[in-house]
């Protein structure tokens, strides 16, 4: 039963990645930390890590979410060179930072930093101008030298920490340089790919400083287990989902976005 339900929701969650670049982290980690948390008891080993193999396994399903996603984008045209390197280049240096960061951080921070990254960026969305809606005929302008260094950095540390992606930084970012929402939501998926490959090597190797393996199917944080059966699901609903790519208007893109992050949100602030 458990199974099914991991099932269905990586289905989920390549629906979202393939529409809105994100969903290994915001769709996955919440979920996979429900199913561990009902489980296992705090006393259990696997219970008092849940966040953390929450985090990582949803990293790793990341790897398969992006790759498979991003095939996709470029099939559609929807992928812009000019915004992907060198940012994706910093990401990855960054992403390396937070997941040593992560791995040293206790689950409860990891939990309520994720919450509080979900609530600002909410925040952000709705409040600040150029998310929701875009001057008609304004040009994409470039990403300046700073914001390509220090923001890649800063995306890849916050994104591996809370096991994300950094979508929901790329996104917003990419959208108020005037980009539409089809095409930032598709640059978010190879701007996972370093973080995501990154992420899934650290938390592996933090099997290192653990004292015992947590289970015979868990590689430090890694749940092969639900890694496989996330991932499977998650490669059905990116193909599901492809042929929605360009039907989506871009203001009801941007709104179901918004909305989506405050699903995810509610249902940490429950568990």
């Amino acid at each position: 039963m458990l199974y099914l339900i991991l099932a269905f929701f990586g289905c989920a969650s390549g629906v979202t990645t393939v529409l809105f670049g994100f969903g290994g982290g915001f769709v996955v980690a919440p979920v996979l930390y429900g199913v561990l948390t009902a489980a296992h008891g705090a006393d259990d080993a696997v219970g008092a890590s849940a966040m953390h193999i929450a985090v990582a396994t949803s990293t790793c399903v990341m790897v398969v979410n992006a790759i498979a996603a991003t095939r996709r984008q470029l099939r559609a045209g929807n992928l812009v060179r000019a915004y992907i390197w060198p940012l994706a280049g910093y990401i990855a240096v960054g992403a390396l930072v937070g997941a040593l960061a992560a791995t040293h951080a206790s689950g409860t921070l990891v939990r309520w930093a994720f919450v509080a990254y979900l609530a600002v960026t909410i925040l952000d969305c709705l409040l600040r101008q150029g998310f929701l809606a875009q001057a008609d005929g304004a040009d994409a302008v470039p990403l300046s030298p700073g914001v390509v260094v220090g923001g890649g950095v800063v995306i890849g540390i916050v994104a591996t920490f809370l096991g994300v992606g950094g979508s929901v930084m790329t996104v917003p970012l990419l959208r108020r340089r005037g980009l539409p929402m089809a095409k930032a939501a598709a640059m978010a998926n190879p701007l996972t790919i370093p973080v995501a490959i990154v992420g899934t090597v650290a938390y592996m190797a933090a099997a290192r400083d653990l004292p015992a393996p947590l289970a015979p199917w868990i590689i430090g944080y890694v749940d092969l287990l639900a890694f496989a059966v996330l991932a499977l699901g998650a490669l059905l609903g990116i193909r599901l989902a492809a042929p929605l790519i360009p039907r989506l208007p871009d203001r009801l893109h941007a709104r179901v976005y918004i909305a989506l992050l405050v699903l995810v949100m509610l249902a940490m602030l429950l568990m």
